[in-house]
């Protein structure tokens, strides 16, 4: 059984729900999944400077969590871009 997912603090969203590159049909496209939390990670230490730690405790995760998130959030976006694929951020439901 898995371990249940820590709630964590998102503030910011995507500006729009994919980006892919132009000209080449979606049903043509590998799409990548970017979830909110790695989207607030990378906004908070990419975007706005923050500090890890500060990043971490904004969120309401461990500094080695956030790092984790960081560090996923990256490489999805650098293999989207430089692969030609969809980046498709997931919007969650949960309140």
């Amino acid at each position: 059984m898995a371990r249940p997912k820590i709630p964590r603090t998102i503030c910011g969203q995507a500006a729009n729900i994919c980006f892919k590159p132009n000209g080449i049909p979606m049903t043509q496209l590998e799409q990548v999944p970017l979830a909110e939390d790695e989207i607030e990670a990378m906004r908070l230490v990419d975007l706005l400077g923050m500090q890890q730690q500060e990043a971490a405790k904004s969120m309401g995760i461990s500094r080695q969590t956030l790092a984790n998130l960081v560090k996923a959030a990256r490489y999805k976006v650098v293999d989207s871009l430089i692969n030609g694929k969809a980046l498709m951020t997931k919007v969650s439901t949960e309140k």
